[in-house]
């Protein structure tokens, strides 16, 4: 029998309330993983996490006078297959908005 290969591969789950600054940061983790002869699977988006809050437009009268904020939270997956050594280096070296979250598994 022959033995099957495992196939290493890099998750990357990308965080933002900027859709913008997301797809920014995706573009740029994309274009380092090709340079470095990478597969890449994806960009898949999550669903957008929507939090409403309501609260009371006045502090203590006009309990029907309400008004509601919501933070919206973007998502996005990647996964980079027989990821290289230069690919992890590349990957640990790359400048990113402080506004996005970046969460890597190997």
């Amino acid at each position: 029998m022959s033995a099957k290969k495992a196939i290493q591969k890099i998750r990357i789950r990308i965080k933002s309330f900027d859709h913008k600054l997301l797809d920014e940061a995706v573009k740029k983790i994309v274009l380092i993983a090709k340079d470095s002869w990478a597969i890449v699977v994806g960009p898949i988006p999550l669903p957008t996490k929507i939090e409403k809050i309501t609260v009371n437009r006045s502090t203590f009268v006009n309990k029907d006078a309400r008004e509601q904020f919501e933070i919206r939270r973007h998502n996005r997956l990647l996964e980079i297959l027989e990821p290289t050594s230069r690919t992890l280096e590349l990957l640990q070296d790359i400048n990113i908005s402080s506004w996005v979250w970046v969460e890597i598994k190997v």
